[in-house]
């Protein structure tokens, strides 16, 4: 149903205590949280999604391993904090974010998401969200719609098929939208970069706000962190893997202010918070690749709470 990235690499990277606490940020169908929950006896798993068939297929998946030892929450991991809180939970050993979307919700027509199969424009991973792909497409200004393709799909064609969007409203299906896109942009180049693959990854990553969450969630999980606990984040394009490198390296260095100093005279408040574990992202072997295609842009940043 659902092939879990890198799967064995980030379990083995979260370093599981049996008694420990540890957070699947995005649950998905269970692949990793299933490995997770397999590793403790005392300890306890909370998950986080939005997806109401992911949270129902997930909640007998984990059932069938532990009655006790998990909590599924439905929410976006930017809440990871404050839902936690609510629980009684301000420290874990580990958390894990696989920013990918599952295999059912990219292969189901209804949701919107592909570009090669025609359905509603949709894309919303929570479906109680008001706002969706149809909204941006068919609602944001061409200056809005511009910026958005330059930004999350870097495509030099943004303004040009932002006027075609434009022109062409309504649009109401994935297919529409293909259309529009392809007769925005010379014929050549179309035929090599087929831009709707950026496009639609760019009107998905606005409908979700994914870049805006993740900016704000992990200066969250980084504080949560006992010490000796761990993070790991897969991301699976660029955009992602920006954000999470800054983040990390930015928490694993001695801040500006005191370099030169002794690290015994450093104060607290400005000393590393974070070890890189990795300093090159981990990628897929060659056999998961043969194994799942989608798994070809995927890296794994694992970081410990020092």
């Amino acid at each position: 149903m659902h092939y879990s990235v890198l799967l064995n690499e980030s379990i083995e990277g979260l370093n599981i205590k049996p008694d420990g606490i540890y957070v699947d940020a995005t649950l998905g169908y269970a692949g990793h949280s299933s490995k997770i929950l397999e590793k403790l006896t005392t300890g306890h798993l909370y998950a986080f999604d939005q997806d109401v068939e992911a949270i129902e297929y997930s909640f007998k998946k984990l059932d069938s391993i532990s009655h006790d030892n998990f909590t599924i929450i439905k929410s976006n991991f930017i809440s990871l904090k404050e839902e936690l809180n609510k629980l009684g939970v301000d420290k874990v050993d580990g958390i894990l974010f696989d920013l990918g979307f599952s295999s059912p919700q990219i292969d189901d027509p209804s949701r919107g998401f592909s570009f090669m199969k025609d359905a509603p424009l949709d894309m919303r991973m929570n479906q109680e969200q008001k706002e969706s792909a149809y909204d941006v497409v068919n609602k944001y200004k061409e200056e809005e719609l511009t910026n958005i393709f330059y930004k999350y799909a870097e495509e030099k064609y943004s303004r040009s098929i932002a006027k075609g969007i434009i022109n062409n409203r309504p649009i109401n299906t994935t297919m529409e939208l293909v259309e529009v896109i392809k007769k925005s942009v010379p014929f050549a180049y179309y035929l090599k970069k087929h831009p709707e693959r950026e496009i639609f990854q760019a009107i998905r990553i606005e409908v979700n706000k994914e870049l805006y969450v993740l900016e704000k969630v992990l200066p969250d999980a980084i504080e949560m962190l006992n010490k000796g606990g761990r993070i790991c984040v897969i991301t699976f394009h660029s955009l992602e893997d920006r954000i999470v490198k800054q983040q990390f390296k930015k928490d694993s260095e001695v801040n500006q202010l005191m370099m030169g100093l002794r690290d015994e005279d450093i104060p607290v408040e400005f000393r590393p918070k974070l070890k890189l574990i990795n300093k090159k992202p981990i990628e897929a072997s060659n056999k998961e690749l043969e194994e799942n295609s989608r798994s070809k842009s995927a890296k794994l940043r694992i970081v410990e709470r020092v």
